[in-house]
C-alpha cells in the first residue's frame, strides 16, 4: 500500500507508512469492530499532500477518486450548521431531505470522508463525531443509523504549522517524536481530549526542493500526455522550465499547490491560445518545445507537418 501511496503522494515516507500500517491492521481484523476502518488527522503546512492522500486512498481502497467524500468544515462554523451535516429533525426546514454527510455515506458505505479545514469548525459540529469515531454510526435528522464503519475519515488541519517550519529550520533532522511532542499543546487546546484519543496524528512536513521538483516533473508529464493523446504532439520540456516551476513552488504558504496555479494561469493558456492558432492556419504540430525566459516568460516552439 506505501508504495501504490507513493506513487502519486510524494515526500511523506513515514505518514503514508502510519497510514498505511493502521489500516492494514484493521483489514485483518485486528482492530476494534466498531469504529471506522482509521480515523486520522493530517495536519501540516498547506501543500504537503494532505488532500492528494485522500484522493489516492479512495482510488486504491474503493476503486476510484469518486469514493471520495469532501465536507469543508471551514463552512461549518456556526453551531447551527449541525443540522446541515446529518439532517434537519422533525418539524424543523429540510427535514426528509438528509444531511450532506449522512446522505453521501448512506449512498457510499464504502469510502474516504475527508473534513477539510477541521480547525475552523464549530466545537458543536466536532461533538457530531465522537459516536462516530468510537461505535461507527451517526444518527440522522429521521433517526436512521447511519454506518460509518467502512469508511476512512481524514481531517486536515494546518494547526501548527509555523512551529513544525520554524523547528525544521532550526533541527532538520528533527524526528516524528520531536514534532509529535511541539504540536500536542497546540492540538490539546483546540480539540478536547476526549475526541484527540479517538483519532491518530499524522504530520506532513514541509517539501523540499527534490520532492517539489518530482511533483512539477509529474505535473507536466500530465500535461505532455494530454497533449499526445489529443494532439498527436511529441513534446520536450527544457529545464529551465523545471527550474522556474520549482523554485515558484518552495514559497511556504503555498507549496505544491502552487504548481497548479501556475499551470492553469499561466502555461495552459497561452499553449491553448498557440495550438488554436496553429489549427486556425491550417497547420499540423507535429512537435512542441517548452522552456522559460526571464524576459518573456514561457517559450513555445512549434514544429509543424509543413516546415519538415
Amino acid at each position: 500500500m506505501e508504495q501504490s501511496l507513493e506513487n502519486r503522494v510524494v515526500g511523506q515516507r513515514p505518514a503514508l507508512c502510519a497510514i498505511a500500517q493502521r489500516l492494514r491492521a484493521a483489514k485483518t481484523g485486528l482492530t476494534p469492530e466498531n469504529g471506522p476502518q482509521g480515523v486520522f488527522l493530517l495536519t501540516g503546512p498547506s501543500g504537503t499532500g494532505k488532500t492528494e492522500t485522500a484522493l489516492t486512498l479512495a482510488d486504491t481502497l474503493f476503486g476510484g477518486e469518486k469514493s471520495l467524500i469532501t465536507i469543508n468544515l471551514s463552512e461549518y462554523q456556526e453551531p447551527h450548521t449541525v443540522s446541515q451535516l446529518k439532517g434537519s429533525p422533525p418539524g424543523y426546514v429540510g427535514y426528509g431531505q438528509g444531511g450532506v454527510l449522512t446522505e453521501a455515506v448512506r449512498k457510499r458505505p464504502y469510502s474516504v470522508v475527508l473534513l477539510d479545514e477541521v480547525e475552523k469548525a464549530h466545537r458543536d459540529v466536532m461533538n457530531l463525531f465522537y459516536q462516530v469515531f468510537d461505535r461507527g454510526f451517526m444518527r440522522d435528522g429521521e433517526g436512521r443509523e447511519i454506518d460509518f464503519r467502512n469508511t476512512v475519515i481524514l481531517m486536515t488541519a494546518n494547526l501548527g504549522s509555523d512551529h513544525i517550519m520554524q523547528l525544521l529550520e532550526e533541527k532538520p533532522d528533527a524526528t516524528d517524536a520531536d514534532l509529535h511532542e511541539l504540536l500536542y499543546p497546540l492540538l490539546r487546546d483546540h480539540f478536547q481530549p476526549a475526541l484527540m484519543a479517538r483519532f491518530q496524528t499524522v504530520i506532513y512536513r514541509p517539501l523540499g526542493q527534490e520532492a517539489m521538483r518530482t511533483i512539477v516533473e509529474m505535473k507536466l508529464a500530465q500535461v505532455v500526455r494530454r497533449l499526445h493523446q489529443h494532439y498527436g504532439l511529441e513534446t520536450e520540456i527544457n529545464d529551465s522550465l523545471y527550474d522556474q516551476l520549482t523554485a515558484a513552488c518552495l514559497l511556504p504558504d503555498t507549496g505544491a499547490r502552487n504548481i497548479d496555479s501556475l499551470l492553469n494561469q499561466q502555461i495552459l493558456p497561452v499553449l491553448s491560445q498557440q495550438l488554436l492558432a496553429q489549427q486556425a492556419a491550417h497547420r499540423k504540430p507535429a512537435q512542441l518545445r517548452l522552456g522559460w525566459d526571464e524576459e518573456d516568460g514561457i517559450v513555445l516552439e512549434f514544429a509543424t507537418e509543413e516546415m519538415q
